[in-house]
């Protein structure tokens, strides 16, 4: 019963990380993108509104997929 839960919860988290992460912006696109997206990272660019709430989703979801993995991997 609770592994049945477990599973069921696992593919829901599996099916919103995938959405969040599509539905994020875009760093930058070619190599002169690559440097200035690192650029910007480094000196610390400001991320606002939207972007930055799907980062926070995003490290969030990572972080209950990964506890459920786990748990139904030690559930076995």
């Amino acid at each position: 019963m609770l592994k049945g839960f477990l599973t069921g919860l696992y593919v829901l988290i599996c099916i919103l990380l995938i959405g969040v992460v599509l539905l994020q912006s875009g760093r930058s696109a070619g190599l002169s993108g690559s440097i200035a997206g690192g650029a910007e990272a480094l000196f610390g660019g400001k991320k606002k509104g939207l972007d930055e709430f799907f980062d926070r989703l995003t490290v969030g979801l990572a972080v209950v997929f990964g506890l459920l993995s786990l748990a139904l991997v030690v559930w076995e």
